[in-house]
Parts: structure tokens; sequence; C-alpha cells
């Protein structure tokens, strides 16, 4: 993705934007971490090893710049308790009751196997490209998105109404 003009970021933007997203589960935020990371990725961009694939080396300087961002705990608490405190739903909003369950149960992952999923389910990286990204073995990011898988099922198994959602990452699911 380095062209004669230089990186086409542009491309990458949106995918970009959904992982920082589910990290920070925080948009505003999000965009934030997105753009730290892009500066820093211009600022080394003469480390960057153009035989390797642009996509998991940036999603690698997203994972480094939110673990490094000393606020990540204070936007995770903030987000989970407007979670618990939903509004009550009509039935017109069964969707979006169903939608904020799901999110409830990927947001009280972890955070490690939540990125795990996230760029494993969500991104379609291979397991090596995210054991690239996150700089962990590829054994790890295995392990935590087995482990995020399992607890997914547990949380819809623990629903008096399973989301239809949370069925995608059900048995026989896992790659």
């Amino acid at each position: 993705m380095v062209g004669d003009q230089g990186p086409d970021f542009v491309a990458l933007l949106p995918a970009l934007l959904r992982y920082a997203r589910s990290l920070t589960r925080d948009p505003l935020a999000a965009e934030d971490l997105v753009h730290d990371a892009l500066v820093s990725a211009l600022n080394h961009l003469a480390s960057f090893d153009v035989n390797r694939s642009m996509r998991p080396w940036l999603f690698g300087i997203i994972h480094n710049q939110f673990i490094s961002d000393v606020c990540r705990e204070a936007v995770r608490q903030d987000y989970l308790g407007q979670l618990k405190h939903p509004s009550a739903a009509s039935p017109v909003q069964d969707r979006r009751e169903e939608l904020r369950r799901v999110d409830l149960a990927l947001a009280e992952l972890p955070v490690p196997q939540r990125e795990a999923l996230h760029l494993v389910a969500v991104e379609a990286l291979t397991y090596q490209q995210a054991a690239d990204a996150l700089g962990v073995p590829v054994g790890t990011v295995m392990s935590r998105v087995s482990r995020a898988r399992r607890c997914l099922r547990q949380a819809q198994e623990q629903q008096e109404q399973p989301p239809a959602a949370l069925r995608l990452v059900g048995k026989g699911q896992d790659r």
C-alpha cells in the first residue's frame, strides 16, 4: 500500500477506525487513537518493511498506541457504566436491545481477548497477521480468540433469548 506518492492511509482508514473503536469503545477516542497512530506511522515510515503488508503494521501501531494510553481504563469504565444503565427499550427497539447485549458481552471481554477477536473476526486478519500486529506469538492469538469466543458463548447461554449476532461466534466457527 506504499505508492509513488507515499503510503495510502486513506484506503485503510475504515478498518483502522473499526479496530480503534473496538479498543476504545468510544468513537471520539477512536478517532484520536487513529490520528496519533498515523502520526507515529509517518514518523517511523523509514522503519516500515516494504515486503510486509502495511495493514497489520498499522494495526500494530494502533495496538501499541492504545496500550500506552494512560487513560484507557477511565474511558473503558465510563463506557461500561453507560452500558449498565440503558434506557428502557420499547418493543420496536428489540433489535437495539439485542445489539446492546452483544456490545456489553464484547465490552466485558478482557482487552487482549477483545482485540484479538476483533482483528480475526471483524478485520479478517489471519492469526499470523494478528499476532504480528499485537506483537505476540500466533498461539497466543489463537488462545485469546478461543477464550473470547467461549466467553461469548457462555454469555449467550445465560441470556433468556440469546441474541442472533452472538451465534456468529458459535461452535465450529473457530478458524
